[in-house]
């Protein structure tokens, strides 16, 4: 049986694993020791209810076997039996079937998060930072870390463009859902008479690349220093330690200028480059690369958009799958666990349907 065959596969790679992990060569080796550590721990949960599955299958059969010759009392106490047995075994077929779906890749992988205000001018902005301030409280719930790359302040306390690493458990896996362009609907700040606007902000969400996942030629990089600017333009800094990154084959620009340090802005900008190029990378395998960009951050169009935000009726909408929750308040203070449950179970739901 072909689902058997593969439940053995998982059991015997399972149980060699555990024995790697007592190899006194292999806890020498630290990075292969992460590896390997990291593997059991994805197969863990397959292996442990495989083995429960067995289990009850055996007590099934067993029973099954012994009802030919029980008396009356008996039978009763082993079709009881069968009937537990058969309805544990039923639950853990639908675990397992959920567990058998192909790992995303990029799980276990930090974040680096990019918020740019799209249409709408300064409210564009501001809505900007209400989703950096979403996502700030959604990782301090979380127990993540949450470090500052880059920020270019707007003339009113918005953000035109902030880029932030998420580092912690299952960062990737909650937070892969948020890319694309967000709209919001609220009365602007500026706005004497009263009126709805509708603006935009698109979110970025890339998994962080390790230096030996993504190999970058010297060669292949124009660097510019320059003085680092506030909002309007003006000098924020006396020395040239901001830097723009050009990675010449791609046509990609990084540039960063929160640090005081040149060599730090570089180290974060060759962070988001390394991270953008994974990326491209990963779609272009799946044939999907431009298709795939526009989806996740289009152009910011008030038309294009994953999400919106409505302050009036206290509602956000994911367009994705027609979820709608009355509690706005709650999502922007970071209570995003309701939002992407919902996702996850649909994205679980595609994966078990289509396979």
């Amino acid at each position: 049986m072909e689902e058997n065959a593969a439940y053995e596969e998982i059991e015997a790679e399972f149980v060699a694993l555990e024995g790697r992990l007592a190899d006194p060569e292999l806890l020498a080796d630290r990075d292969a020791y992460a590896a390997t550590a990291r593997r059991y721990k994805e197969l863990e949960a397959k292996a442990v209810r495989i083995r429960e599955l067995r289990g009850h299958r055996e007590d099934i059969e067993t029973a099954t076997e012994m009802l030919a010759d029980a008396d009356a009392a008996d039978r009763s106490l082993l079709e009881a039996e069968i009937e537990a047995a058969s309805a544990a075994a039923e639950g853990l077929e639908a675990e397992l079937v959920e567990l058998m779906v192909p790992r995303d890749p990029n799980d276990g992988k930090n974040v680096i998060v990019e918020i740019k205000g799209a249409e709408g001018g300064e409210e564009a902005n501001l809505f900007a930072r209400d989703l950096f301030d979403m996502y700030s409280a959604f990782a301090g719930q979380q127990s993540w870390r949450l470090e500052m790359m880059n920020a270019q302040n707007s003339d009113m306390g918005g953000y035109t463009d902030v880029v932030f690493m998420l580092r912690g458990d299952d960062v990737w896996r909650k937070m892969k859902y948020e890319g694309g362009p967000h709209r919001v609907q609220r009365v602007p700040v500026t706005e004497s008479q009263g009126r709805v606007h509708t603006s935009s902000a698109t979110v970025s969400v890339l998994p962080e690349a390790e230096e030996v996942e993504v190999q970058i030629e010297e060669k292949d990089l124009q660097v510019d220093v320059y003085r680092s600017s506030g909002p309007g333009g003006q000098s924020v800094n006396t020395t040239d330690s901001a830097v723009r990154i050009t990675h010449k084959p791609t046509g990609m620009v990084v540039s960063m200028q929160d640090e005081k340090s040149q060599l730090q802005n570089r180290n974060k900008a060759m962070a988001v480059l390394r991270a953008r190029l994974l990326q491209a990378e990963q779609q272009r395998r799946q044939d999907e690369l431009s298709e795939q960009r526009r989806g996740q951050v289009g152009g910011g169009g008030r038309s294009e958009k994953i999400r919106t935000y409505n302050f009036k009726e206290n509602r956000v909408s994911d367009h994705r799958i027609g979820l709608t929750l009355y509690k706005l308040d709650r999502i922007l203070a970071g209570d995003l666990d309701e939002v992407v449950d919902a996702l996850a179970e649909a994205e679980r739901h595609e994966h078990t349907v289509g396979s």
